[in-house]
């Protein structure tokens, strides 16, 4: 092993399915890094609509409580094992960890890193981790969009709308974002036009803005709502879930909603009309690792050169420190700030 010899670890617990304020804060002996593995500190976190899921055991694959939630981390390598490049050491990379990253270090494969590049902060980085490869991927990847096209972000004032918007902008792509009223402001700043969603006439306004229909719709919202994004296309276009967020506070088998939206989107590729369903998964071809984290070693990149160019601008709602995840996950939920809530040592 080369480099610090941490052992102490704080970290955040999600006990069962609680309110935020039952997250529990605890420290732990960490080991050394072992065969290719690299010792994280931990610079930067943040609360994605994941852990809001995870808190009330509704997300699609969680672990079994407890367990320490964190989908992402920004951090500086502190140790490596025993045949991992020792240049790595106080180097700062950006890793995608699904649970785990709510603590002062961490342990991880050091293949699963993505260098940050020169000053881009930690917190700055941290918005566009999993939120920047999602965005990326769904845009370029999955739906395929192309300039001159018009697209429709649910949630465009959110962590991963936002992105989205701003990836769409600078591809020359038209956005139409929906957003509480209060983060239109914001929204009209990304670049994006404004449709209240709270508004119950908002699919009739989004056609009055698009009445030849969009080119594709990406969707985190799930539920009822989503046969509504589906109309909204052209032929053609291609509509884009990625989460169930209607659902969210329902009771009942977390599985549910999203096997329905799969339902939905294989009945609506069947049908002879031009367009295209998907669900996006961040981990669909996990299964081919080296694949996988090519890919997203690529993606990530890409994302974090725009940032470091300018061309993204980090939207980070708050910082919190460790200590106080619970408040960090309220005003996440609150759905009260534009960007993402981020967590610092």
């Amino acid at each position: 092993m080369n480099g610090t010899a941490v052992t102490l670890a704080t970290e955040v617990v999600l006990p069962g399915s609680v309110d935020a304020s039952g997250l529990q804060v605890r420290t732990r002996d960490i080991p050394q890094p072992a065969a290719g593995q690299v010792m994280l500190r931990m610079d930067a976190t943040g609360v994605s609509f994941a852990e809001q899921q995870m808190r009330r055991g509704k997300y699609y694959d969680q672990p079994p409580f407890p367990f320490v939630p964190g989908y992402d981390v920004v951090g500086t390598v502190a140790a490596v094992g025993p045949d991992v490049d020792a240049a790595m050491i106080g180097r700062r990379f950006a890793a995608v960890t699904k649970t785990g990253a709510w603590a002062s270090f961490l342990l991880l494969d050091a293949a699963d890193l993505v260098a940050v590049p020169d000053g881009v902060t930690a917190a700055a980085a941290e918005t566009v981790v999993v939120n920047g490869i999602t965005a990326w991927q769904m845009l370029y990847r999955t739906a395929r969009v192309t300039a001159g096209a018009t697209i429709v972000v649910l949630g465009a004032n959110g962590g991963v709308g936002s992105t989205l918007v701003q990836l769409a902008r600078h591809a020359g792509i038209t956005v139409i974002g929906t957003a509480s009223t209060r983060h239109h402001d914001t929204v009209r700043e990304l670049g994006a036009i404004p449709v209240d969603y709270r508004d119950p006439d908002m699919y009739r306004r989004i056609r009055e803005l698009a009445p030849d229909g969009v080119d594709a719709v990406f969707d985190h919202v799930g539920g009822a709502g989503l046969q509504e994004s589906w109309r909204l296309l052209r032929r053609g276009g291609v509509l884009v879930s990625y989460g169930t967020a209607a659902t969210k506070n329902e009771d009942g088998n977390a599985r549910l909603p999203v096997l329905k939206s799969f339902a939905w989107l294989m009945l609506w590729n069947l049908l002879p009309n031009g367009k295209a369903a998907h669900f996006y998964n961040f981990w669909a071809g996990k299964r081919r690792p080296d694949a996988f984290r090519g890919r997203l070693r690529e993606d990530l990149t890409q994302v974090l050169t725009l940032l470091a160019d300018g061309v993204l601008t980090a939207q980070v709602a708050a910082e919190f420190p460790l200590a106080d995840a619970a408040a960090a996950l309220a005003l996440a939920e609150s759905r009260t700030v534009a960007g993402k809530v981020v967590i610092v040592p």
